[in-house]
């Protein structure tokens, strides 16, 4: 298994008036290559999962495996060398201080150890022109440029180079097409299905779009109030259609006798 979340709960404000259980008992694996899409409305869990997985918060109970490693209560820093995350926000993931190939470097010596072949010698140059050439955004030409002056579709492309290309045993993809207008995110989209399948990628993709999460991956998830509540995989998620999921979310809904069930509605998909 490459990544294992075993009986994962956490809550925020314990034993407090404003106590607020963001993930119960939850249980999800994935095998190496695996491309699961999450979606779920706004507090359901989903960014909370991500930042378990990531090392950024540290659960109540349960445990997080990486490839058969306990990295329960690493830090982030720590599995970090294991993870790479791409956020929401363009500005976010990168430092924009530094140059192009400053932030490169730093990406690619991910859970190396530090020293002088951080150096940017003309192979690293090379590699480099050559791995933002396929972003399709000239990038390969400002190498020198600090990331602060680029836009948000040239960042989030970065992001992404930055989160692949030293090839994680585990990519994290927190909506990272929502804050892109259409034409920049359908780009950042297909860029992240050539890097999947280039470095073999088991990725977790959180998203408000149902379209990429019936389009993206071989696996999908959906989240309520804490829990997984329905799942989608293989064939039976290739021959879903946007119709026959919200239909599926209302027969849960009209359970009656299940808790996640019970309050389901068309928007829990989308918002």
């Amino acid at each position: 298994m490459m990544l294992e979340v075993r009986g994962i709960t956490k809550s925020f404000f314990p034993h407090t008036v404003n106590e607020r259980i963001a993930l119960r008992n939850v249980s999800l694996t994935l095998q190496a290559g695996d491309f699961v899409t999450i979606i779920g409305s706004n507090g359901a869990g989903k960014s909370t999962l991500l930042n378990i997985v990531s090392g950024r918060y540290e659960p109540d109970s349960g445990q997080v495996l990486i490839a058969g490693e306990d990295v329960t209560r690493q830090s982030d820093f720590e599995v970090a060398r294991r993870v790479g995350r791409v956020f929401q926000d363009p500005m976010a993931g990168t430092a924009p201080h530094l140059t192009i190939e400053e932030n490169l470097s730093l990406a690619l010596a991910r859970g190396k150890r530090r020293g002088l072949a951080l150096a940017l010698t003309a192979k690293k140059r090379d590699f480099f022109r050559e791995v933002l050439a396929s972003l399709e955004q000239g990038l390969e030409n400002r190498l020198t440029t600090k990331v602060g002056l680029l836009s948000g579709g040239q960042r989030q492309a970065l992001s992404l180079t930055m989160a692949t290309f030293s090839a994680p045993d585990i990519l994290l993809l927190d909506e990272h097409t929502a804050a892109l207008d259409p034409q920049r995110a359908a780009l950042i989209t297909r860029l992240t299905e050539q890097a999947v399948e280039r470095y073999s990628l088991t990725t977790l993709m959180v998203t408000h779009n149902m379209e990429q999460a019936l389009s993206m991956g071989n696996r999908l998830i959906m989240m309520h109030e804490g829990q997984i509540i329905f799942e989608l995989a293989g064939e039976a998620k290739k021959n879903a259609t946007q119709e026959s999921l919200l239909a599926e979310f209302d027969r849960l809904r009209n359970a009656g006798g299940t808790a996640a069930g019970a309050q389901l509605s068309d928007r829990t998909l989308l918002g």
